[in-house]
């Protein structure tokens, strides 16, 4: 149970630092009353960015099965040439 959890933590970690590089999160800060010790934290999220980033992602997954599938195809085909022989 211990491992789950430190690796539902990690993955936290990993999307929000993921997410700060990427511009998909923002952070700001506020001191309204510069006597206080009151601060306040906004985090925002930029949505049309990380849907932009997604349909990146995706659109490389469908570049990358095609080119998966025609080098299968390719070595189907020569690994076919091998085991027949001429006739």
């Amino acid at each position: 149970m211990n491992k789950l959890f430190g690796a539902f933590v990690l993955i936290i970690i990993l999307v929000a630092a993921v997410g700060f590089n990427r511009g998909w999160f923002s952070m700001s800060t506020e001191n309204q009353q510069p006597e206080g010790h009151k601060i306040d934290v906004n985090i925002s999220l930029d949505g049309d960015k990380v849907k932009a980033d997604a349909d990146t992602v995706k659109e490389k997954a469908v570049e990358l099965a095609e080119d998966v599938k025609v080098k299968a195809a390719e070595t189907k085909e020569k690994a076919e040439d091998i085991l027949q022989p001429d006739k």
